[in-house]
């Protein structure tokens, strides 16, 4: 599919994906619909279908979700279930029914069985229970992978489910209340530089592992992926290199230019052990790769955090 001969609309446009999505769109002459959230509240039908019926798109990107990190998903876990299987019901639906060529979507990597073996291939979905910390949210993105499913077996809908590993870089969330580790830790270094704190506390023990991916490498593979992909098969995408916790929080320490001491909160958990993530349904279905070193791309992620009003880093 030609991109640039189509009229494309994006949910969650300023959102981090949505954010660096659109930026990549644009910079390749494209001109996607981005509707507001003040405009159209995703968790009403009528809502989503007026938004459908005004814009009329023949591509979709749902990108609009609710989402965080441990704490948040603990905290609240009710609104991440509802919102997110609300919104994905919906919107796979409405799209549908308005008569969209295509629709993408993403599902998080934590929709995985915890004890999926590392790398995870992408035929372990349902092979067990996602991580407890996060199940309501993670099940309920889990969701638009059937749902995708059952739309194409009864209705030919061409709808797609990628699966990002961890993602990082520019326009991350940073509010350490419900951010991921990377931001939360780049956060943390850096108010604890400028404060001259003599101690940064990290969560958990720092012997998980995970498999991170730069957001600009995974954009590159969302647009091939509508472009040139209209399997049935979900892809993980991602870059196929776990670290350790412990090791990511040393380098983004150097990155910053922190020289105090890092002490390990181990009341707080660690969450899964082990996960990374089989890519090779990523280079055989979609000739792709994510390639960005983490240290280059937490330079990019730094200093881009740090190029931004102190007020304005959230």
């Amino acid at each position: 599919m030609d991109l640039s001969k189509v009229k494309i609309l994006v949910t969650g446009a300023t959102g981090f994906v949505g954010r660096n999505l659109v930026e990549l769109m644009r910079e390749r002459g494209l001109n996607p619909v981005t509707p507001a959230r003040s405009e159209f509240n995703l968790l009403e039908q009528s809502a989503v279908r007026a938004m459908l019926d005004t814009h009329r798109p023949e591509v979709v990107f749902h990108l609009a979700g609710l989402v965080g990190g441990i704490g948040a998903n603990k905290a609240r876990p009710a609104e991440y279930c509802y919102e997110n299987l609300l919104m994905g019901t919906m919107m796979l639906h409405e799209c549908w029914r308005a008569g969209v060529r295509k629709y993408i979507t993403l599902m998080g990597g934590c929709s995985y069985p915890a004890q999926a073996p590392s790398p995870i291939k992408e035929t372990e979905l349902f092979n067990g229970m996602p991580q407890p910390e996060s199940a309501p949210y993670s099940l309920a993105k889990a969701m638009s992978a059937v749902q995708a499913e059952a739309y194409r077996r009864q209705h030919g809908f061409d709808a797609i489910v990628l699966v990002p590993g961890n993602l990082y870089g520019p326009h991350d969330n940073f509010d350490l209340a419900n951010s991921h580790v990377i931001p939360a830790l780049i956060r943390k270094f850096v108010d604890a530089k400028t404060n001259n704190q003599p101690e940064v506390v990290a969560w958990g023990t720092g012997k998980p592992t995970r498999d991170f991916v730069y957001v600009g490498d995974a954009c590159r593979v969302i647009l091939k992926a509508a472009e040139e992909y209209s399997g049935s098969d979900i892809i993980n995408v991602s870059s196929g290199r776990p670290i350790s916790i412990r090791e990511l929080t040393e380098l983004i320490a150097e990155l910053v230019g922190y020289r105090g001491r890092v002490t390990w909160d181990h009341s707080k958990p660690d969450g899964q052990m082990f996960k990374g993530f089989d890519v090779s349904r990523m280079k055989q279905l979609l000739g792709a790769e994510c390639p960005t070193p983490l240290r280059e791309g937490l330079k990019k992620t730094i200093d881009w955090y740090l190029s931004k009003p102190a007020g304005l880093r959230l």
